[in-house]
């Protein structure tokens, strides 16, 4: 049975993992959402303008009121920026999985936070919340993604052909996972990450 927990705070070593705020909008459209970089490897296209992301948070905020929802800002403890967002969804009570999904600003690509803020939430997913499984999928156009996921323990499962469109365009994606009973052999008696609630 799955412990649905909501989305509490979650500390790691550089990070603070916390709920969505609306005043998180202007950083959200200026480093994240209206970046093409960024959001090119995303379903979604960037937003046009701040509005479509006001639109958005205010979507994110209203579902915090549920224990199912799970969805964080990856905030810098140094500075207290916003530099991404990661959350877990897709939840499937009958097998007990679910997925997870992250994106974070350009300008911290390549510096360990993906993964420091992956390994947090499948963490918590799998000692706080009894996840049987957690999968991610990437498209083939960013590898980069695949090793993050391959660095906190998750495996290769496929490829799936034609995944998604996007701009006109299918997308073969890789699809990755992880079982509770691997990540438990790989990190016996470690945590990284303190739950603050």
């Amino acid at each position: 049975m799955i412990h649905y927990k909501g989305s509490p705070m979650l500390e790691t070593k550089r990070l603070f993992l916390r709920k969505m705020e609306m005043n998180d909008a202007d950083r959200m459209f200026d480093y994240i959402f209206s970046d093409t970089r960024v959001m090119d490897h995303l379903i979604k296209g960037p937003h046009q303008s701040i509005s479509e992301t006001k639109a958005r948070l205010t979507e994110i905020t209203q579902q915090y009121e549920s224990d199912t929802f799970c969805y964080w800002g990856m905030v810098l403890k140094e500075s207290g920026e916003l530099i991404g967002t990661i959350d877990l969804f897709n939840f499937d009570d009958d097998t007990e999985n679910c997925e997870v999904g992250y994106d974070i600003g350009y300008q911290w690509w390549n510096q360990g936070y993906g993964t420091e803020a992956l390994q947090a939430i499948v963490e918590f997913a799998f000692r706080m919340m009894n996840i049987h499984k957690i999968s991610a999928t990437h498209g083939m156009d960013n590898p980069a993604s695949g090793k993050l996921m391959e660095k906190v323990g998750m495996k290769r499962e496929g490829i799936i052909r034609h995944m998604i469109r996007k701009d006109g365009q299918y997308k073969d994606c890789g699809i990755y996972g992880i079982l509770q009973e691997e990540y438990v052999e790989r990190n016996a008696g470690s945590y990284i990450v303190n739950d603050l609630s």
